[in-house]
């Protein structure tokens, strides 16, 4: 619950999925009471699952600042805007020992008090194949498959008409031919009758 007094309000996804080896940009945005301060700060930490002490992910004061040891050392960017609210951070090459919960605070002095961040973070090994994807995997085949059966039946009926144009052809060549045929025997004819 937000107390009266809170003066920054810290807003993060609850909960991520992620697949283990990718990057992941973890969100979070706050509101503040007063204008940004030249000492605002953003602390980022890191709980495992197993509930043991917090662990340093992240600090910002004036300017992003690497961790020197931990094991978020050099998997850690800023990738947040201050002017904009923004004091998300990158996550490079996750692990399953990173499942746990990640918290995100802002200090925007003379606001130093307010909510925290959570974020709970599970590294899977593969995406699961939620109904939507299966939707949209199965409209997508149908469009194809649509698609490809239109395709045949113009291409045969393109076929069966060239065909029986050809048909036509020579049918009319043989016609035109047993005519002229039949007229060189008449005309072969007609000299014997007279």
């Amino acid at each position: 619950a937000l107390c009266p007094a809170a003066a920054v309000e810290v807003h993060t996804s609850k909960e991520v999925d992620a697949v283990n080896g990718t990057n992941l940009r973890l969100k979070c945005t706050f509101s503040s009471s007063n204008p940004i301060s030249q000492h605002l700060s953003v602390t980022w930490n890191f709980q495992p699952e197993d509930q043991s002490s917090h662990e340093p992910v992240f600090y910002y004061l004036k300017e992003p600042y690497k961790l020197p040891a931990g094991r978020f050392k050099e998997r850690v960017t800023w990738d947040g805007n201050i002017e904009r609210n923004d004091v998300s951070i990158m996550i490079w090459n996750l692990q399953p020992t990173d499942n746990g919960t990640f918290t995100c605070q802002v200090k925007n002095p003379p606001d130093v008090g307010g909510t925290i961040g959570e974020v709970r973070l599970r590294v899977v090994q593969k995406v699961h194949f939620s109904e939507i994807h299966f939707l949209v995997v199965a409209i997508g085949s149908a469009c194809v498959l649509m698609i490809i059966v239109v395709t045949v039946v113009i291409i045969c009926r393109h076929h069966r008409k060239k065909a029986q144009e050809k048909r036509i052809e020579v049918a009319d060549t043989e016609l035109t031919e047993k005519e002229n045929l039949k007229v060189t025997e008449d005309k072969e004819a007609s000299p014997l009758e007279d």
